[in-house]
């Protein structure tokens, strides 16, 4: 086992080093893309070799410059990723015990602002990547605006003013810039991806970064579309506007594209998105022709600097549309008075997911293209055959949702699909001392994981785990009811001595205790799931990386195959790599096409060959839907009843929770008194809430505090 172990880490850190002089290459090009060097050199050296093929065409060197690194690093990092795996199948306790390295750059800098709450580490890769951003467009423009004269206008025959030249030219290089942001803009909503666990990212807490490069690649975009308007209007250029040239680039179509990319922009600004979330979700589908006519507009040669990262998107979104055409089995509901419900839904038991991870659903009866994310509140370890997820009633479509379950006549069986799980490749929650949970509202449901977590290690692995602080506040004493959902529906163990967990709920709206017995209003909703509902399975990614990696492999070589094929036997004939003799337009519509049969094809084998594992899954827990006896309780209303905490299950947990009516609680004298070396501090709730946990713990009176980069704000 110990040889094992030693080998499987020697492999994964060589495999490591190749990623990073990859990655560290693809920089280096990117850095040195606006030079003269580049241009004028290397471009020109590569492009000699690699642009007169007569399969891949005069865009062969984008392809190997752009596209064939980044790919290459997601299909590795999925060899990568498999490995890690097994390494933590090895050794459960892995690196959790040791000391995190980048523990100070995790430290939030930035609490209140534009950018909410970032990390050191997150400000030096912004930073950095803002300079990308200005170097590229200042050497761009100066290497440029050198060489325009009167006489070299004059020489190309242009009727157009130095100045309005000049203009032009900037307005041209935004659009060049633009594109650099855009390369990266897909990485983060890849939700399956096998890039972002290598940085210890995962798509949920990646959103933001996402937000951040959309609000750039438009402003960029806007500003390159908005100067060539002026200067067509300048120089009476009218028919610039509607010109859609046969070899070159297309104005309509960069029209296009700019107008479905404000359509999709100005709907995301927070005053848009939260009162109008409809609106929002559907304008979000614009990015499809936004996409499409930015590469009829520039041409498919120079759109393979930006195709690498879209490209993984469509596999993911493939992966992710595959999997939501079943309908899964949903057994049962507690529902509980404060408008808040739980829904388990039988698993199979390969399905292995972290705790914080996420899920998407859908429930058709209610909307056919909406899909909301909920935290797993279920362990994969503690209950292998269920997983469970939280929802409040918050919104019009939770509201329909809550309203179904809750009333007298309940349906008998509920409609479901699901995206997911998605979370974090691994834990490091045991490397602390202490473990501090801080919950406002609805915002307690991402630590319901990670405690049964913790039950799971200190029961089954006889684990030490840390000491585990949960604080969390209420509006109304109703609320406390959603402390029951603590434990899972069932296969909870009954000796929890070992757990060290410590709750301290606060009611802030209620002075005193409410004499209403809120338990009685609590009850379980049981399904009767159709034959045909599937368990929650393991998707493509996350529970099967070295197949993700064989879907990005085989659909890039098909892609480069059927492209080669149709090259040589069609276009090159006709255009003889001179780029002036067959429509842009048409080859790249030829592009977009045959790479979306070659993801269709490749992730439909790929699902194909794992549909016989799910079956044989699905057939041993059939048996699964059949009532259990009951359901363990904390007695945690508020009510008279819920107050006599010594009769209740359970004493371990119950005797370590304190109920504190009419107060907050007081953050910063609660996490200074925590004791030992490292103590994690975990957040979730309304924003004012996280901006007083990040600026307690970023404000450098207590080193042991480590404020974790976890979000959840999709």
């Amino acid at each position: 086992m110990e040889s094992t172990i030693a080998s499987t880490k020697i492999v994964r850190g060589a495999i490591w080093v190749l990623l990073m002089l990859v990655a560290m290459g693809t920089l280096m090009m990117w850095i040195m893309m606006p030079t003269n060097t580049y241009r004028n050199h290397w471009l020109r050296s590569i492009g000699n070799k690699a642009d007169n093929s007569t399969y891949i065409g005069t865009q062969g060197s984008t392809l190997l410059i752009y596209t064939f690194p980044v790919l290459f690093i997601a299909t590795l990092s999925s060899v990568y990723l498999h490995l890690g795996k097994k390494l933590n199948d090895f050794q459960k306790m892995g690196s959790d015990g040791k000391k995190d390295m980048l523990a100070r750059w995790k430290q939030p800098v930035l609490v209140k602002g534009p950018l909410g709450i970032v990390s050191l580490f997150e400000l030096s890769f912004f930073v950095m990547f803002i300079a990308l951003l200005v170097w590229s467009f200042s050497t761009y423009l100066h290497n440029s605006l050198s060489t325009i004269t009167a006489a070299s206008i004059a020489e190309y025959g242009l009727k157009i003013k130095v100045w309005e030249y000049k203009l032009e030219t900037a307005g041209f290089w935004l659009g060049i810039v633009g594109n650099i942001a855009l390369a990266f803009l897909f990485f983060p909503v890849t939700r399956g991806s096998s890039v972002l666990p290598l940085f210890g990212l995962t798509s949920e807490a990646s959103i933001k970064y996402h937000i951040w490069l959309g609000h750039i690649v438009m402003t960029l975009f806007t500003a390159h579309g908005v100067i060539f308007i002026i200067v067509w209007i300048i120089t009476h250029q009218f028919s610039e506007m509607i010109q859609w040239d046969f070899t070159g680039v297309s104005n309509v179509a960069g029209e296009l594209s700019l107008f479905a990319g404000l359509g999709l922009w100005l709907t995301t600004f927070p005053a848009v998105r939260r009162k109008m979330f409809e609106v929002f979700f559907y304008t979000h589908y614009l990015y499809l022709l936004f996409m499409f006519f930015f590469i009829l507009h520039v041409g498919i040669s120079y759109s393979f600097i930006m195709l690498p990262g879209f490209f993984l998107f469509l596999i993911d979104r493939y992966l992710r549309f595959l999997q939501s055409r079943h309908r899964v089995c949903l057994l049962s509901a507690r529902v509980l008075p404060c408008d808040t419900l739980e829904l388990n839904f039988s698993k199979s038991p390969g399905l292995k997911y972290n705790p914080t991870s996420i899920m998407f659903m859908n429930v058709p009866s209610i909307s056919k293209l909406q899909w909301h994310p909920f935290t797993i509140s279920s362990n994969s370890n503690l209950e292998p055959d269920r997983l469970s997820v939280i929802i409040k009633s918050e919104g019009s479509w939770t509201q329909k949702l809550y309203q179904i379950l809750s009333s007298p006549s309940s349906v008998d069986r509920l409609e479901v699909s699901v995206e997911g799980p998605y979370g974090p490749v691994s834990s490091h929650f045991l490397r602390h001392d202490t473990l501090v949970m801080v919950s406002g509202g609805s915002g307690i449901t991402p630590f319901f994981s990670i405690i049964r977590e913790f039950i799971y290690l200190s029961t089954k692995l006889k684990s030490k785990t840390p000491q585990l602080i949960l604080i969390c506040a209420f509006k109304r004493s109703s609320e406390l009811t959603m402390l029951n959902l603590l434990l899972p529906i069932a296969g909870t163990p009954s000796d929890l001595s070992n757990l060290r967990l410590q709750i301290e709920a606060y009611v802030t709206r209620e002075k005193t205790p409410t004499t209403e017995d809120y338990s009685k209003h609590h009850k379980t909703v049981w399904l009767k799931p159709s034959p045909t509902d599937a368990p929650v399975s393991a998707i493509l990614g996350p529970n099967s990386w070295l197949w993700l990696g064989a879907v990005i492999a085989s659909s890039f070589v098909m892609f480069l195959i059927l492209m080669g094929i149709i090259t040589r036997y069609y276009i090159y004939p006709i255009d003889r790599n001179t780029n002036k003799n067959f429509s842009t337009s048409t080859k790249a519509v030829l592009h977009i096409l045959v790479m979306c049969i070659c993801i269709a094809a490749a992730g439909s084998l790929a699902v194909l060959s794992n549909k016989s594992r799910n079956a044989r899954d699905a057939k041993q827990i059939q048996n699964l839907s059949s009532t259990p006896a009951g359901s363990p309780s904390l007695g945690l209303d508020g009510g008279a009843a819920g107050m006599e905490l010594e009769s209740l299950p359970h004493q371990s947990l119950v005797q370590g929770t304190n109920v504190h009516f009419g107060e907050r609680p007081d953050l910063k004298k609660m996490l200074f008194d925590c004791k030992g070396s490292s103590v994690g501090v975990l957040v979730c709730g309304p924003k004012r809430l996280r901006h007083d946990v990040a600026a307690i713990c970023s404000s450098g009176l207590a080193d042991n505090l480590h404020f974790e980069s976890i979000s959840f704000s999709w």
